[in-house]
């Protein structure tokens, strides 16, 4: 059993991280380096030292926290950071929370940039209700220039997670002239609907209130255009979406 991890913060209430009220970990570490990033302390990986031992976590220890916040709860949702860079503290947190009776009836979802390989979430799966991916881009060079990295394991997740009915939702972040070319949405509709034409798309709009600074800055998408994005995107499949 891994007795630790390292937490970032949580949240005790979240309507915004899964379905219903949550109690939310955010892990700390990443994998990505996004250009849109709101929460850039979460980044490093801390391999030793002080900053390792400030955001050690035991998984009784965060079970206490949902303990207190259990009777208004719809669930747990382990974010990041990235979650699945601790996989074992994830397996074991969930593991604990559904052999305690008084939080058996909570859901245990993550939230994830997807950027793991299949032996990763075979660690999680047997103990996790739902999952939530963010797809930065489909593309996988504009991708690269949003993450840092290849989007070829975030792909194959999806793509996993559905067939083995744990894909909650996909997440589309909009960057207005970055990934939002119609073109480019269109592909990434048809290759969604491939998957499941009825899966659950959450259009998301870059926000540059809290985000890193960019040089040059990154441009928030008019409301009008996410629903643009989201009306292209019925028109290939009758996709669960909502716009936020």
């Amino acid at each position: 059993m891994t007795e630790t991890g390292s937490v970032a913060s949580t949240i005790p209430f979240s309507n915004v991280d899964g379905p219903g009220n949550r109690f939310v970990v955010f892990l700390q570490g990443c994998n990505f380096d996004c250009v849109a990033c709101h929460n850039p302390q979460t980044i490093p990986v801390f391999q030793g030292g002080h900053e390792r031992e400030r955001y050690r976590r035991s998984v009784a220890d965060l079970l206490a926290d949902i303990h207190r916040a259990a009777p208004f709860l719809s669930g747990v949702t382990v974010s990041g950071g990235e979650a699945m860079l601790q996989p074992e503290f994830v397996r074991d947190l969930f593991t604990a929370v559904k052999a305690d009776p008084a939080l058996a009836h909570l859901t245990c979802f993550i939230d994830s940039n997807g950027a793991s390989d299949s032996a990763t979430w075979n660690i999680v799966a047997p103990v996790t209700d739902g999952t939530m991916i963010d797809l930065k881009c489909l593309d996988d060079r504009i991708h690269r220039e949003m993450t840092g990295q290849s989007n070829d394991q975030v792909l194959a997740a999806i793509e996993r997670l559905q067939t083995v009915n744990l894909l909650y939702e996909v997440r589309l972040l909009i960057l207005a002239g970055v990934n939002d070319e119609n073109t480019l949405l269109r592909r990434t509709g048809e290759w969604l609907a491939a998957v499941d034409p009825q899966m659950r798309v959450k259009v998301i709009g870059f926000r540059a209130h809290g985000a890193r600074p960019h040089d040059p800055e990154l441009v928030e998408p008019a409301p009008e255009r996410l629903h643009a994005v989201a009306d292209l995107l019925h028109t290939i499949a009758p996709f669960d979406i909502c716009v936020v």
